[in-house]
Formats: structure tokens, sequence, C-alpha cells
């Protein structure tokens, strides 16, 4: 008998903690509310997440916010919010609740939100990662990330690029839609830009390759112009 409790004390606790937040969220309900009028998603990958919203009719940009969070107790201390930016750098402790395998509750005392799993598909590009190269005039130029930064951060077949400085609580830009890396090829779907949101819907072609464990990127810009860049993962580049 006493065996059976330990079993089952085991596989409660197994069950428990093997629910992962990684992978792409909506915002389904607010504080009882169904969400029709705005689309909110949210990433969640390597103990970051970012999320993003815009109007649906419009496709105007409303927001953005996202940080680093533990997944034992999900404290999440915040880089970057355009709604709040005095509450950059501080660190927030709202009560998450997963609700089956699908959805999670989110209680942060002004509001309580119901998100429901998009997507938990992983592929050679999932990950949290920063900007730490970028070839100019034919020269590869390497630069450290310090309190400004760009992330790019995929999860759930979704992304998110977010320029930003952590100190200043400064925020420069965001964007971020669906995306596919398959056989070397990347393709953006944007479906959120804040600086014009006349570019959701467009489509961009990258060529990519992960070497020694950092992604290298080339193409052509938004505005057409030829692009390199390296990206590395983010908790690596920070460790440093």
């Amino acid at each position: 008998m006493k065996g059976f409790v330990v079993l089952a004390i085991i596989l409660f606790s197994t069950g428990l903690f093997s629910q992962n937040l990684e992978g792409s969220w909506k915002l389904i309900e607010e504080n009882g509310r169904g969400i029709s009028d705005k689309e909110v998603v949210r990433i969640y990958q390597d103990n970051y997440f970012a999320e993003g919203a815009k109007e649906t009719e419009t496709n105007e940009f409303l927001w953005a916010l996202g940080g680093e969070y533990t997944s034992e107790d999900y404290k999440v201390t915040l880089d970057f919010n355009t709604h709040a930016p005095e509450l950059v750098g501080t660190t927030q402790d709202p009560k998450l609740t997963f609700i089956g395998d699908d959805k999670i509750e989110i209680d942060n005392v002004k509001e309580v939100q119901i998100w429901e799993r998009i997507s938990v598909n992983e592929n050679a590009l999932s990950g949290n990662w920063v900007i730490t190269g970028r070839k100019r005039n034919g020269e590869m130029n390497t630069m450290k990330p310090g309190d400004r930064r760009t992330i790019k951060i995929l999860g759930g077949n979704r992304f998110q690029w977010v320029a930003f400085n952590s100190a200043t609580r400064e925020f420069y830009g965001t964007g971020g839609g669906t995306y596919s890396a398959e056989d070397g090829k990347y393709i953006e779907n944007i479906e959120f830009f804040s600086r014009d949101s006349n570019r959701v819907g467009a489509s961009l072609d990258f060529e990519f390759e992960v070497r020694d464990g950092e992604w290298h990127h080339s193409g052509k810009s938004s505005k057409g112009d030829p692009i390199y860049e390296i990206w590395s993962p983010y908790a690596e580049a920070y460790s440093e």
C-alpha cells in the first residue's frame, strides 16, 4: 500500500511539471469577456516570452511586452512594455494555472486572462535569438549585445522580433506573425508591425543555416536591400 501511495505521488508530480509553456498562445478571454476586437499572441521559448497585439479590423499595432520568465513559479522580469514602460526591470508574480494541456489562466490581479495554445511545433530555428553580427559594405560587423538589443523569438510556428533598450526603457519597434523554416528556406508572414500596419500580409523569403549554434540569415530586407545577419542564442550571448 505504501509503495502504491509513493507511485501515485510520483505520477502526479510528473504530470504537474511536464506541462510545458513553450510554443505560441492566443488570448481568448479577459475578465470573462471573449476577445474579438483584437488579436494578442504570446510566444514562450527558452525561458523568455514576447507578446504582440493588434486591432483585428485595422491591423493597427496596439502593444508589445516581454522578458524572462522562470518555468518553476512563472515569475517574469520585464525587458520591454509599451503599455507601461515604468514596469521594465521589475519582476512580476502572476498566478498561472494550466487548464488541461491547451489552455492557461493568468491572474495578475487586475485581469484574469485565458490563453489557448496555438502550436507547439519546433524546428531548427525554434528559440530565442539576439543579433550579434551584420554585414555592411561587404564586411561582417560583430556586436556584443547589451542593454540595447534586437531579439527574435520563434516558437510554435510564430515569430516576433523586438528592438529595445532595457536600461533606458526605450522601445524602437516590433513585428511578428507566422513563419516556416525548412530545407534552408526561412519564410516570414507578417501579421503585425509597429512601424507600418500596411506591411501586414507581406511575406519575406530568406536563406538560413544554423552553423556552430548560430543562425546565419540572408536575403533581402522589407525595403529590398540585401542583408546578411548572424543571430546567437540569447542565453548564451548573455552568459559570456
